[in-house]
């Protein structure tokens, strides 16, 4: 059983089909769960308060009760919170009037209505991904039987957090601080419509905003802020609307994304330029740790406000830690931020949080809409490649890992007998090679790496000059495709032909 059950973990969190997430399962996680958190905080199982809720899927209510039994059984005591975002979840443990243990979040975050999973804090943050597995592990040992569970009306005091959080950043007791403001919400029929009803509380009008009712079948288009679909019909509808804003979130709130005023999107690099350029505005001399695939111009955008760039790796769990870390080490940093969208800041305990930056957001455009300015300005400056993009290549052999590693190892070999692939100093995850065109300096580069969750590498790669892609994808083809016996190298030729169009 043991095997079978490591086969639901993805990364830090449980991920599967509905079918496969029995109530059984369910049960024997939280049981398990309390007798881990118990360990962990160094306290009696029946002295925890842990609270539980789920985003709008169909099966979130019977997970939700399954797992909800385990941990009563366990002794511990239970915040049935409904539906809710994980990011408020997380905030349970914070708020001085809930005041949980831990929490569990039952969701799939992005992924398709027919998934569901788990994901699990403490006062520390996310279980990581050797915690998760120990969690598998034990569940697959366990039996478990029944206690009182306590229902609480967790998104009401979320809701009560942020607006106090929105009255703060605009240093207002105004009631109506974002009267004038015109924001148009898509929750993707998640656990985010209210959010629209919290800024019209506030004075913005929210006319046009999408998908709001949690149906959790996500019918109008797949639950991530990434979704190419989803973000053209919200810039479409900023501006028929004529809105100031446009926000996108997935199902359960950790993830968000942004369309300005012109019907231009502020996400991935973008999107932490932005935020950067509002931090960086009140104060110098930060450092902002993101995941790996950021951009050159990215670097040079934050070093020219005044900050630092900490390029770390993908997932995450991975970039929130290493804040923490760095912070804990003196460094002055402010937030952990994903070109995802999952965007966790320092003043708000390191909470995987895309509606606390968001709510950032609103109000930097409600202050600079009072001065005449606009929120695009603030970027303005970012310098963007002249061509991008991203190709999965699936790895064939079954030991996935170490194929990665011949494949990483064959273009560390390559770095060290062609001068012109040169290994970026501050890489920390698979390999990142800089190139120069054309007489121009490092504007050019490719990133090759190992999927978090999947047996793929996903080559990332970037051109500040014109035809510069076609060349060092092209270069990058024969040195993979030389004794090749690990990696489906379709996606990158197709690639290439496509630039030769």
């Amino acid at each position: 059983m043991v095997t079978d059950i490591k086969k639901l973990q993805s990364g830090a969190m449980i991920r599967a089909k509905d079918e496969l997430l029995t109530d059984d399962l369910a049960k024997k996680l939280g049981y398990s769960f309390a007798l881990w958190l118990s360990e962990r905080l160094g306290i009696a199982p029946d002295m925890l308060l842990v609270s539980v809720g789920h985003d709008s899927r169909p099966s979130g209510p019977r997970l939700a009760r399954a797992v909800i039994h385990g941990l009563t059984q366990a002794d511990a005591d239970v915040y049935d919170c409904g539906m809710a975002t994980t990011p408020a979840m997380q905030m349970s443990i914070q708020l001085n009037d809930v005041h949980a243990c831990g929490a569990i979040m039952v969701t799939a975050s992005a992924r398709e209505s027919g998934m569901n999973g788990f994901k699990f804090f403490t006062p520390d943050g996310a279980l990581n991904a050797d915690d998760v597995q120990m969690l598998l592990e034990m569940a697959s040992r366990v039996e478990v039987g029944r206690r009182l569970v306590e229902p609480l009306d967790l998104m009401s005091a979320y809701k009560s957090h942020l607006i106090s959080q929105i009255h703060e950043f605009m240093a207002s007791d105004d009631p109506e601080p974002l009267k004038g403001l015109h924001v148009v919400v898509d929750a993707s029929n998640g656990a985010c419509g209210f959010y629209a009803d919290l800024l019209s509380s506030l004075g913005a009008d929210t006319t046009g905003s999408l998908n709001l009712n949690p149906d959790g079948l996500f019918t109008a288009h797949a639950p991530s802020p990434e979704s190419e679909e989803a973000l053209t019909v919200l810039s479409e509808t900023v501006i028929r609307e004529n809105a100031d804003l446009g926000i996108i979130f997935d199902a359960d709130g950790d993830r968000v994304a942004i369309i300005d005023k012109s019907g231009k999107r502020i996400n991935k690099n973008r999107l932490i330029a932005l935020i950067a350029a509002i931090l960086l505005d009140d104060e110098k001399n930060l450092t902002f740790v993101t995941d790996s695939v950021t951009s050159s111009g990215l670097t040079r955008f934050i070093t020219e406000w005044g900050g630092s760039h900490y390029r770390f790796r993908r997932g995450y769990r991975n970039v929130i830690e290493e804040a923490k870390r760095l912070k804990n080490e003196g460094f002055n940093v402010p937030v952990a931020i994903e070109t995802s969208g999952h965007a966790a800041m320092a003043e708000n305990y390191f909470i995987d949080d895309g509606m606390y930056l968001a709510t950032k957001v609103v109000c930097e455009c409600m202050w600079r809409k009072k001065q005449g300015l606009s929120l695009a300005s603030l970027i303005e400056e970012l310098s963007e490649p002249v061509e991008h993009v991203e190709v999965r290549l699936p790895i064939i052999q079954e030991d996935y890992r170490k194929a990665a590693g011949y494949v990483i190892e064959a273009i560390l070999s390559k770095t060290l007998t062609n001068p012109a692939w040169r290994l970026a100093t501050d890489n920390r995850e698979g390999v990142r090679i800089m190139f120069s065109l054309d007489g121009g300096v490092d504007n050019a580069w490719f990133m090759l790496r190992l999927s978090v969750h999947d047996p793929v590498m996903p080559v990332n790669a970037e051109s500040d000059v014109p035809g510069g892609l076609y060349k060092i994808l092209s270069e990058l083809y024969q040195v993979l495709e030389k004794d090749n016996e690990e990696l489906d190298l379709t996606p990158l030729r197709a690639a290439i032909d496509q630039l030769v169009k």
